[in-house]
């Protein structure tokens, strides 16, 4: 019968030890990242940083388009909501149709204040999301902010409005990173950067004696309150970084304002730009969007030149008059307009972009519900 030696007793004992450390390692090694994992550390666009225990599974948003920028990182993203504003107008009521169909759960969620009102702390506190994502130009006040913050509910603050160019691919990191998203938003963003890089190289040379004069009409209607229009910041960093000079600028110091007919008539645009939607029902506005035809899209962008003072713009006269969705600006999917705008201001150097196929791939590859169109139009 075999009988261990004291040796062999011992090297086994030592290979047992052996194991059992290395076991022991592994068990360490597993654990350390898992707990390291848990922490998310989030920086929002106003420098503030957040930590989460854990991915948020209940988002509360002040703006419904933060729905379409969950969109292109969730294939359900009505799922990691708690709240929104239900503010249609934003996305338009056949973008929204859509995502009702597709996700009834919207009906569901809870209704807050959108970022065009007062902030209501007892709305944020009584959705107990996981964390509160407000927009850079109606967060909360630093009281508002502690009261909600002393309820356990994180803040942070995103932004598609003010500085679109600069603040889009942080605020869509952010929402990534909170999310467990962060490597769809990754995609998406290398996406859109090579789109924007493309642009800006199509722009090499340029001169400032070759942008042309822009006037941006948000909320186009054939009313006396003339004119609404982009300062500095909003789309009109989107006009002057495709190579156009937005007339607003000189003279609105914020992101948006109003400009008087008789400064507009003097500065005689040489490329004119309305937006409209489905929220200008009701209204002798544009209406243009999935919910219209091109032809009544068209027919009312020429209805708007009969306003005193338009028929003598140089964008009338070379008839460079288009028409824009107010739904695809303050939007993730700003490339969209970029590349858009950009055809308009710049046709020569521009001719050949797709933005149609922009828009294909952009459905394709990333949205959970797809854009659809007319949602631009040019009157010639």
């Amino acid at each position: 019968m075999f009988s261990p030696t004291r040796a062999n007793t011992a090297a086994t004992c030592r290979l047992r030890a052996g194991w059992l450390a290395a076991w022991a390692l592994v068990f360490f090694a597993l654990a350390v990242p898992v707990a390291a994992q848990a922490q998310i550390v989030l920086q929002d666009v106003t420098g503030r940083e957040v930590t989460l225990a854990a991915p948020a599974k209940r988002l509360l948003i002040d703006d419904g388009r933060f729905l379409i920028a969950l969109a292109l990182i969730h294939r359900d993203p009505v799922s990691v909501l708690a709240a929104w504003p239900r503010d249609i107008n934003r996305i338009g009521t056949r973008t929204y149709d859509a995502y009702r169909a597709r996700f009834p759960a919207i009906d569901a969620l809870a209704k807050v204040a959108s970022s065009a009102g007062a902030v209501s702390v007892e709305q944020v506190v009584a959705a107990q999301p996981d964390l509160a994502v407000f927009s850079l130009g109606a967060q909360p006040s630093p009281e508002e902010r502690a009261r909600i913050e002393a309820a356990g509910i994180p803040v942070v603050v995103i932004d598609f409005f003010t500085h679109p160019l600069v603040n889009l691919e942080p605020s869509l990191t952010l929402l990534g990173a909170a999310t467990g998203g962060s490597a769809k938003a990754q995609e998406f963003l290398a996406f859109r950067r090579a789109h924007l890089d493309a642009v800006r190289e199509k722009l090499a040379g340029l001169t400032e004696a070759e942008r042309p004069r822009v006037f941006l009409e948000p909320h186009a209607a054939m009313t006396a309150d003339c004119c609404n229009s982009p300062g500095r910041g909003n789309v009109g960093d989107i006009i002057e970084a495709v190579g156009g000079t937005n007339i607003g600028a000189a003279v609105i110091p914020r992101a948006f304002g109003k400009l008087n007919l008789e400064y507009v008539v003097a500065q005689d645009p040489q490329v004119y730009i309305a937006t409209g939607g489905s929220h200008m029902e009701g209204t002798a506005g544009l209406l243009i969007g999935p919910e219209y035809s091109a032809a009544t899209a068209r027919e009312r962008l020429a209805r708007l030149l009969e306003r005193p003072g338009f028929s003598g713009f140089a964008a009338v006269r070379d008839r460079r008059v288009h028409g824009l969705s107010h739904q695809l600006l303050n939007s993730p999917l700003d490339l969209i307009t970029v590349e858009i705008l950009a055809k308009w201001i710049h046709p020569r150097r521009f001719g050949a972009l797709d933005v149609e196929g922009t828009v294909a791939q952009v459905n394709e590859r990333f949205l959970a519900v797809p854009v659809e169109g007319p949602n631009w139009i040019s009157l010639d």
